[in-house]
């Protein structure tokens, strides 16, 4: 089962958003590889971003053999980007769910036919509790959310106690300095003695941690452990719902780590290990490609796979002017691409009517952005004019997804196979 509902109707392309223009009037993501548009033939506004199909294919492999190996499941977190398209590419290459992190992408998820949603994020207000109880009234949605107060949990006990429902909940742990969870021992047990006071509207169904506000991988190891050894405490202690129970972690950075002290985790009762990192989609050539390096080096299973994520996202664009020797001023900015993890790099370049693309020169730096302007540096005898085409490749993806309403799935020779919508 993937929890996974029919597909909601073709996406209908936007002709007044970016990277469309005027050639999507009327058209539909169901036919956009009969239009045979190609960026290169510059059949579609720039910038624009594109996601790389055939780099998006390997990844979803690459993760799956990677999951499988563990033994442990996967719920991608859809914050990275909010595509429901991309979410069902995920479901369908074997993900057990998909990990959202607000009650309104959970909604915009759920309408376009995702089942299984885990909130890795607290549950707060009557507002975003009752879209909660609306989609809990389909007997197939299944959900969870996180909790680290005792009050917290008694408003979440008195909404849905009130709603006549039972939400499943997951004790969350942290860390001083960190972001949320309860970071000792007398806090677990006021969140755990307030779970209990309502025993028909929650049901705590298992531990759940974020590894990735720590940087020192003995101290994510030893998070990992209290992990394990919070949930055995609760199973021994009989605070654990029925059914089987979750153990839930892993950003983007660390889930090697994560499924390599999770794999054999053991209660004495059936556990599903659920990893949930999102960026493995797209990769990217900044944070994570740092991240990937070390997996490769460190992780037998990685090591053994010969191979590893490629980054799948880029944001091409104009070169617009050169106003001076070494400036070449591109026509993306702030409000196209990411800046808050490293600026964009180039990656390819184009002239209309060559062969084919090139390499861009190692040389080629952005060094500032500016909302719709990037400025790249250049040597002086570069051969760099206006109207040539520069293809970027992206830090961060979360913050790139967020600034496009479509992305263009294309081909190596940049033939446009399929557009995929986002639902910030």
């Amino acid at each position: 089962m993937t929890h996974l509902q029919a597909p909601a109707s073709a996406l209908p392309l936007d002709p007044c958003g970016k990277g469309l223009g005027a050639f999507a009037t009327g058209q539909t993501g169901n036919n956009a590889a009969s239009l045979q548009w190609n960026i290169l033939r510059e059949d579609v506004s720039l910038p624009v971003a594109v996601l790389r199909e055939a780099r998006i294919e390997h990844n979803l492999q690459w993760m799956r053999r990677f999951i499988d190996a563990y033994g442990v499941k996967l719920a991608p977190h859809g914050k990275t980007t909010m595509s429901p398209a991309l979410f069902r590419r995920q479901l369908a290459s074997g993900a057990w769910g998909i990990t959202l992190a607000t009650a309104p992408q959970t909604q915009a998820a759920y309408h376009h036919g995702v089942r299984r949603v885990m909130l890795a994020n607290q549950l707060v207000g009557r507002a975003n509790m009752a879209i909660i109880a609306r989609l809990q009234a389909d007997p197939g949605f299944d959900f969870c959310c996180i909790v680290d107060s005792a009050a917290n949990v008694d408003q979440l006990g008195r909404f849905f106690a009130e709603a006549g429902q039972t939400l499943k909940v997951l004790l969350e742990l942290g860390v001083p300095g960190g972001r949320t969870g309860v970071r000792n021992a007398d806090e677990e047990a006021a969140v755990l003695a307030a779970i209990a006071r309502w025993p028909q509207a929650l049901a705590l169904c298992g531990v759940e941690l974020y590894e990735g506000v720590l940087k020192d991988e003995a101290a994510i190891r030893a998070l990992l452990r209290r992990g394990v050894t919070t949930l055995q405490g609760l199973q021994q202690q009989g605070q654990l719902a029925d059914g089987t129970a979750i153990l839930t972690g892993a950003g983007s950075a660390w889930f090697d780590v994560v499924a390599e002290e999770w794999r054999d985790a053991d209660i004495g009762r059936p556990l599903d290990v659920v990893l949930r990192p999102g960026c493995y989609l797209t990769h990217d050539v900044g944070i994570y490609k740092a991240a990937e390096t070390r997996i490769q080096t460190n992780n037998p299973v990685a090591r053994d796979m010969h191979a590893s994520l490629l980054p799948a996202l880029q944001v091409w664009a104009y070169v617009q002017s050169r106003p001076e020797p070494h400036l070449a001023i591109i026509g993306l900015g702030k409000r196209d691409a990411a800046f808050d993890a490293g600026l964009p790099v180039p990656a390819s370049y184009y002239r209309p009517g060559t062969a084919a693309p090139g390499t861009a020169p190692a040389h080629w730096q952005v060094t500032a952005m500016m909302d719709q302007h990037a400025f790249m540096q250049v040597d002086a005898a570069d051969d760099v004019q206006i109207g040539d085409l520069i293809a970027f490749d992206i830090s961060h993806p979360c913050l790139t997804f967020d600034k496009w309403r479509q992305l263009l799935l294309v081909d190596e020779a940049g033939n446009v196979t399929d557009v995929v919508g986002t639902y910030f």
